[in-house]
Formats: structure tokens, sequence, C-alpha cells
């Protein structure tokens, strides 16, 4: 069975059959997103499973079907040790931020059909190992977020919608100048990410072409000073949308820098590696600073995503063993944390019609399962032993120390600040006396709490069993690096 051409195409198929039923007809079209979203979860866990079941480091469950051989452009797809736990952390948000899309009473045909559109293209970006669709799949994922956030947000919208879209298409362009000079320079007439794997190319083209990697795809993934479109995207999107939005979209970023800056151009990455390391401490200090000083949930998670990829973008920095293993790690952490964060908020706002933090308080007295589970995603995001988080930002830190005392210990800085922001948070929410006008607030749904609980237990699981992702991500690491 051609897997991954499965999971890449069984969304798009989805968006088109969604097409076909009638706008009126709610009921079905809820049933079908669903059933399509559990067809997508299973498919992203076989993979996972797949690859997990012999950990080789190489490329896995490959397909290649020639496109235009005349360019050297195939629909090739395949996974690693790098990706495999990312299309399941994919797999895992979809199927949740579809539970959480039960509020979605307006268009809802057109909101799935672009919501599958988004998500097959994240697929696609982590399964493609031709570069010409690594791109056309990234775009695919970005482009259909300027209309969920402008036609379903709120807060804003259309701000947040055109300054996403502007900001993202900007380091596409980057993106896209990169990969058509790496296909010129590098002569091999194919655009076949797996020919430019230790290829001879030029050290001095390399260190000019790694740049436009690294800020290209680090717009997507937060990267300071160009992260400014991520927290006010966050806000103006649905709950939904937000949970795709923190938990895989800002992953693609990082991804693309680490499979196509770090992997293909090395000595570049060494090189520009200072400068990397040193935004990124900027994003871990910044973020969690900013968060701090934040009134709105949303904001406050919106920065807190910004701080927490610092670390993922400080583990590639590295270019060591621990921190790359770290910085894949915390990309899973952080989509699954990030995502019930989201998650969480959006059943507060939907019943208490705001996010302003100092209205708010003593909440878990009435909505005890929906703080219990914010609870878990505030620990998880300072770091808890037993939660995903702790073993990801152990890594980085011990790889930054490895790299420069200086880099650890201000990450280490960064990690006490989010414990501060995160803890006075939850007390200034959850606890504490309950006023008056949230007596009548209602506990999460059942679909809530069964996305909820999915996002906890994923959490858990890999925070009391880490390796059971490392031992997946080491393979490819180390072959990556040649250690």
């Amino acid at each position: 069975m051609p897997l991954l051409s499965a999971l890449t195409l069984l969304p798009l198929a989805g968006a088109v059959l969604l097409m076909a039923v009638p706008a009126g007809k709610a009921r079905l079209l809820r049933r079908l997103a669903l059933g399509i979203g559990v067809a997508s979860l299973a498919l992203a866990v076989v993979a996972f499973l797949q690859y997990a079941a012999n950990p080789t480091g190489s490329f896995e469950l490959v397909e290649r079907h020639e496109w235009l051989p005349g360019l050297g452009v195939s629909f090739a797809l395949g996974i690693d040790g790098i990706t495999a736990p990312l299309v399941l952390l994919t797999g895992i948000v979809l199927f949740t931020g579809l539970l959480a899309s039960e509020s979605v009473a307006m268009r809802q045909k057109e909101y799935y059909v672009l919501f599958f559109t988004l998500v097959a293209g994240v697929f696609g970006t982590f399964a493609s190992l031709d570069l010409f669709f690594l791109f056309f799949f990234y775009e695919l994922a970005v482009l259909p977020m300027y209309l969920l956030i402008a036609v379903w947000g709120s807060t804003r919208k259309e701000y947040g919608a055109l300054k996403l879209v502007l900001y993202l298409v900007a380091g596409s362009v980057l993106v896209w100048v990169a990969l058509i000079a790496l296909y010129v320079e590098g002569g091999l007439g194919t655009f076949d990410l797996r020919a430019y794997l230790g290829a001879a190319i030029d050290p001095s083209f390399q260190r000019l072409l790694f740049p436009f990697l690294m800020v290209g795809f680090g717009v997507l993934a937060g990267l300071w000073p160009f992260h400014t479109w991520s927290p006010d995207g966050h806000v103006a999107a649905p709950t939904a949308v937000s949970m795709l939005h923190a938990g895989v979209l800002m992953k693609l970023g990082a991804y693309g820098i680490l499979r196509v800056g770090i992997q293909l151009l090395p000595e570049g990455a060494q090189a520009w590696a200072p400068l990397l390391m040193g935004l990124a401490i900027v994003n871990v200090l910044y973020g969690a600073f900013s968060a701090m000083g934040q009134r709105d949930l949303k904001f406050v998670i919106g920065y807190s995503s910004v701080s927490h990829m610092g670390y993922v973008l400080l583990g590639l920095a590295t270019l060591n063993v621990t921190g790359l293993n770290g910085a894949v790690l915390q990309m899973f952490s952080h989509g699954i944390m990030t995502a019930l964060f989201f998650a969480m908020v959006g059943v507060i706002y939907d019943r208490a019609h705001t996010r302003d933090i100092p209205l708010l308080g003593g909440l878990a007295k009435r909505m005890p399962i929906a703080s219990s589970y914010f609870v878990v995603a505030g620990l998880a995001s300072l770091g808890l032993p037993g939660l995903s988080g702790f073993a990801a930002e152990l890594l980085v830190f011990i790889g930054a120390f490895q790299v420069s005392f200086l880099a650890g210990v201000l990450a280490v800085a960064g990690a006490t600040v989010t414990a501060v922001y995160i803890l006075r948070l939850l007390g200034g929410v959850f606890f504490g006396p309950l006023a008056a006008a949230w007596e009548r607030l209602t506990e999460a749904s059942p679909a809530e709490r069964i996305g909820g609980a999915v996002l906890v237990a994923v959490l858990i699981l890999f925070g009391v069993a880490p390796f059971l992702l490392l031992r997946v991500i080491t393979t490819t690491v180390e072959r990556m690096l040649g250690a």
C-alpha cells in the first residue's frame, strides 16, 4: 500500500468529498470531517509505528513517481527518524482540532475544506523527498490560513490574517530563491533531496545560500525579529486553527531549516550557527518576558510559543547530536502542549466570552476538567519532570552548554521566567475566589473532553517514556551528523 501517498492525499480527497455535500447538511459535514480525521490519524500512527519498528536512520516507506522528468521533478515521499514523529504529531493535532471545531457554525463546508487542504500541505511537506514538492506542499499549508483566520477568526482577524500571509509569503520567496539556486549550482539536474546529501557543493556557495533558508523558513518558525505575525495570528485564529498554527505549522519552518539548510548545506550551517544561536536566545527571553506582560490568554500562549520555538532553534544551532535530538523532541512536545493550551482557551472563551486574565479567576470551581487540562499544559510548558517538555528542554540545554556556556545559562534563565508567568497565570485564572459573573459557566463538552484527554495522555506518555521517540529520532540525527 502506498501509505504516505494515502496519508498525504486523503485530506485532499476529503476536501473534494466535502465540496459535494450540500451546505445545509451540518450534521453530515461534521461526521464526514471526523471520519476523515480519524482515518488520517490512523494512517499517521501506522506510518510512525512502521518506521519505529525498525528505525534505520535512512528514508523508509519510499514512493517515487515521475512528474517532470526533463527537470528532474518527481512526486517522491518517504519518512525517517525526524519526520516520523512530526507526521504522528500532525495526525494527533488534526484529530483533536476537529473535535474542538464543534463550535464552528458558520459556513461549515468551506471551513472543513480549507482545514483539510492545510493539513494535506503539512503532511506533504514532512513526507516530501523532492524539493519542488516540498515547497509546493509548504505553500499549500500556509495559504489557507488567510481565509481560515479572516472568515472564522476574531480580534482584528483581517489584520492578523493579512499580516500572517505577508510575512510568510515573504519568507517563501527567500526559500524558493534558495531552492532554485541550489538546483542550478548543484548541477545534478534533479530536485530529489537525496541526490544532494553529501554532494560536493562549493563551501562559499553554501555560506551564501544558508541565510536565505535560515530566514525564509525561520519566519514560519517564529524566528526573532520576524516573529511578530505569530502572536497576532494566534489571537485572531479560531480555536482549531490556532491549534494547527502553533502545534504544527510553526514546526514546518524549523523542519525546513533542519532538513534543507543543515542537512544539505552543512558548511553553510556551521558558518551561520552562531548567529542562529544568538537569535534563538533572543527568542527564548523576549518571548518569555513578553508573555509575562500580556492580559489576553491567547497572547500569553502566543508569545510563549515564540519562546518555546526559541528552544527548537537553539537546539538546531548547536549542530550536535544532543541538541538536535532535543530540538526535534521539543517540536513534538511543544506541538502537543500548545494544541492543548489553545483547545482549553477555546473552551473558556466560548463560555465566558472573554480572555482578559484580570477578569477571570476561580474557574476550576466551575470547569474542573478543562482547568485540569490547562494546568497539565502549563506544567509541560515550564518543564515539569514526567511531562514531555522536560526531556526536550533538558536535551537542548545540554546541547547548548556543549557549545556555549553563556547560551546554556541564558536558555535556563528563560525556563525560569517561563515558570514564573505560567504559575502566575494558573493561579490567577483557575484558582482563588470565583467571580459572580462565572457562577453559571459550564464544563467542556464531551468532544472537547476527549480531545483534551488525548493530548494530556500523549504529554504524559512521552514524558514518562521519552525514549519511545528518542530511539527513533537519534538514528537519523546521528546519520545526518556522521556521529
